[in-house]
């Protein structure tokens, strides 16, 4: 739903108080073409606000949406591939969708919410019959247990909060979307399901069911923070951008972050490296999915930096140096009393042995390695991509002598054979 919002407020149908449906992909399966949290505005007359699937199902999802608007209740379709039937709606992808559809009246209080909140970072819907939804517009500092809001929504029972904040601050948290059940306390008659896909197995008439929410949630871009306005810097800078990421160059001497090719990062700062990083931290600007590169090579700019840097809970914190500055380096931190277990966090020398030898090329081995050490979050081992070991966990030189290429007719073995 939060792709829509910013288009519902010149959306006519919305606008002139029609009767609408909002379908939204509250669960997946395989290969789909849309994620969770993807929704479709349907109006009383079948105009169409967004798309689910980019066509293969939208026209079930209408029909389904003008029958919910008819009857009044919300409803749970399963969608996915028939072999049977040909002319079945579903995903020729092979994958499964579970959409949910919810009627929203004029007033509905859920409409106002998605046309005045252009913007919010994330959603949280009641798709149960008890209804309501709520905008988050700060997901990160986002705490269930003190949202008056949340406890609106819920139930003000601290168990049912509780199992709430349990659930729904992860998912804000990580910029995920996600379904959530929470069991009422015992002697709640709120949250009757009217789906069937939705509802929890049949109970006695007097037992209520799971209060469901629909958490969406989107983060501002990470960051990532590349200390050292030089060649290698201007070749990372677009390779994070590509990444998705908000790039910010900071070096220390003006003549060199100054300069022109530097221009397209999102910001670009004059200070020391280390102050610059704890300041950004004391102003909450640095989060746990931050990253630090640090290519300045120099000492007086590294090690204060690094002492920062692994005081942080950050993604990644990498460092370019030969294996001599690294060692050197460990040396002059575990002198300034960093823990040996920070160290561990250190990708030093920086990115995956690939063989780079130019800033282009190193870009990509830093690249790599940070999407290997994001995807490998949890897993034991060093991160590695396709067998390529990080740097920091390979021996040898960086950069290999070339390999020298022999004439094949100076070799014994005849090429031609």
């Amino acid at each position: 739903m939060l792709d829509l919002m910013p288009s519902l407020g010149s959306w006519r149908p919305a606008v002139s108080g029609q009767l609408c449906a909002v379908a939204t992909i509250v669960g997946t399966g395989g290969s789909v073409p849309r994620p969770m949290g993807t929704s479709m505005m349907v109006s009383e007359h079948g105009e169409v606000l967004g798309s689910l699937s980019g066509g293969c199902v939208e026209g079930a999802v209408v029909e389904a949406a003008l029958e919910a608007m008819r009857d009044g209740g919300p409803r749970l379709e399963s969608f996915g591939y028939s072999s049977e039937d040909a002319f079945a709606a579903g995903l020729s992808c092979g994958g499964e969708l579970e959409v949910h559809i919810q009627p929203l009246s004029a007033g509905a209080p859920e409409l106002s919410v998605f046309a005045e909140s252009q913007r919010p970072a994330a959603l949280i819907r009641r798709l149960d019959a008890g209804g309501g939804v709520m905008a988050v517009n700060d997901p990160v500092r986002f705490r269930a247990m003190e949202s008056e809001e949340l406890a609106k929504l819920v139930g003000d029972h601290p168990a049912t909060l509780f199992a709430a904040a349990a659930q729904v601050e992860p998912l804000l948290q990580g910029g995920r979307a996600g379904l959530v059940r929470l069991a009422p306390p015992e002697g709640c008659i709120d949250g009757w399901v009217t789906t069937e896909r939705l509802a929890a197995p049949p109970r006695e008439e007097t037992q209520p069911e799971p209060i469901t929410l629909f958490v969406e949630s989107r983060l501002p871009a990470a960051r990532m923070l590349i200390f050292g306005a030089n060649d290698f810097g201007a070749a990372l800078l677009p390779a994070g951008q590509l990444l998705g990421y908000d790039v910010t160059l900071c070096d220390a001497r003006p003549a060199f972050a100054t300069q022109s090719r530097f221009a397209a990062a999102e910001q670009v700062v004059t200070d020391w490296p280390h102050r610059y990083l704890e300041s950004e931290a004391a102003a909450g600007l640095i989060d746990a999915r931050t990253v630090v590169c640090i290519l300045t090579h120099d000492p007086k700019f590294d090690i204060p930096l690094l002492e920062s840097a692994l005081r942080l809970n950050l993604a990644y914190v990498g460092a370019m140096g030969s294996r001599r500055s690294h060692r050197q380096r460990v040396d002059a931190l575990l002198e300034a009393g960093t823990p040996p277990e920070a160290l561990e966090r250190l990708h030093s020398p920086i990115g995956l042995d690939l063989g780079a030898v130019t800033p282009a090329e190193v870009a990509v081995s830093i690249t790599a390695e940070i999407i290997a050490e994001r995807g490998a979050s949890g897993k034991a081992g060093p991160a590695s991509v396709h067998g390529f070991p990080s740097l920091k966990d390979s021996t040898g030189p960086i950069h290999p002598a070339p390999v020298q290429q022999v004439p094949h007719y100076l070799t014994q073995e005849d090429p031609w054979t």
